[in-house]
């Protein structure tokens, strides 16, 4: 196994992504400041790849590509050398990894993962720890959600401190981008009768799939025009963005009495997302994670029973 290792200028980063993984045969593609370790190091409080309308933005990041062999990586190297217009674009090496040691270093990374004292998020590697209770096995993989992101764990958080085990509280539960589908697993392990996930990503719809039967528990997962409601739950762990375009989209599916659950807000946009939702919702900030929030809002009106 090869790294490929480029300096991408911010703006490009996503794109040089997509075309290593979709279209240059690279196995993986990981993304970190290309100041870290230096005075000019700037944190940016965002998912790898999801660069967010900030001053903060890394202004280059670097980009480490994995291939199956030599010739891939150098092959993928020249094709980006090629690209017209990538001028600021820069191959840094070309470095040979032994397949144990990748592994080997993915698994130290990615270990059990508490949520609550009795809830753990632990990858198939791993033993369970002996004070887990209640357990979701999940692996890292190309849909983001594996419960260690601090939006992650606050939901999960959430989750498991107001769910039922006889169903009562959640008939019915949505999952809006679904990622790997840990939110939804977790709806089910904690007494949602039915859980519906989707995701404009085809890759994670097919994570949540194979994470749900992994897990032994049935979701539908699918694309956002197949969520039918009402829900008595919503949740949408996105980024601010999206989730103020999505305002009467989410509302819209609530049930009356129902609670809206949304995540990937910075503390700083709390009130951006208020206003989003204020036509149908108030919502108020449930928990406070490295910087970012939990926003839980309930649609006005009685519930109504399934």
């Amino acid at each position: 196994m090869h790294a490929l290792t480029l300096l991408v200028p911010a703006p490009a980063v996503d794109a040089v992504c997509d075309r290593l993984c979709d279209e240059l045969d690279a196995l993986s593609a990981s993304i970190e400041d290309a100041a870290a370790g230096t005075d000019s190091e700037e944190p940016v409080f965002d998912e790898p790849g999801c660069f967010v309308d900030s001053t903060s933005v890394w202004r280059r990041a670097r980009v480490s590509a994995l291939f199956a062999d030599e010739a891939a990586a150098t092959a993928a190297a020249a094709a980006l050398a090629a690209t017209p217009g990538d001028t600021a674009l820069r191959i840094e090496s070309i470095d040979a990894l032994g397949d144990e040691d990748w592994v080997r270093v993915t698994q130290a990374q990615f270990g059990p993962c508490a949520i609550t004292p009795g809830f753990w998020i632990v990858p198939t590697w791993s033993d369970v720890p002996p004070e887990a209770r209640q357990v979701i096995r999940l692996d890292p993989g190309r849909a983001f959600g594996t419960g260690t992101h601090p939006t992650t764990r606050m939901c999960l958080r959430w989750i498991a401190s107001h769910g039922r085990a006889d169903g009562a509280a959640w008939p019915r539960v949505l999952d809006y981008g679904c990622g790997s589908g840990v939110l939804a697993i977790a709806a089910r392990r904690f007494g949602a009768r039915h859980v519906d996930a989707v995701d404009i990503d085809p890759a994670a719809i097919e994570a949540t799939h194979a994470n749900a039967l992994a897990n032994d528990v049935e979701i539908d997962a699918g694309a956002p025009e197949d969520a039918v409601g009402p829900y008595q739950l919503v949740v949408a762990n996105i980024l601010a963005a999206p989730l103020k375009l999505l305002a009467p989209v989410l509302s819209a599916l609530l049930d009356t009495g129902g609670k809206l659950v949304l995540s990937g807000v910075l503390a700083r946009q709390a009130d951006e997302l208020r206003a989003a939702y204020a036509p149908w919702l108030d919502l108020d900030v449930a928990a406070l994670d490295d910087g970012w929030i939990l926003l839980v809002g309930t649609r006005p009106g009685a519930p109504r029973m399934a």
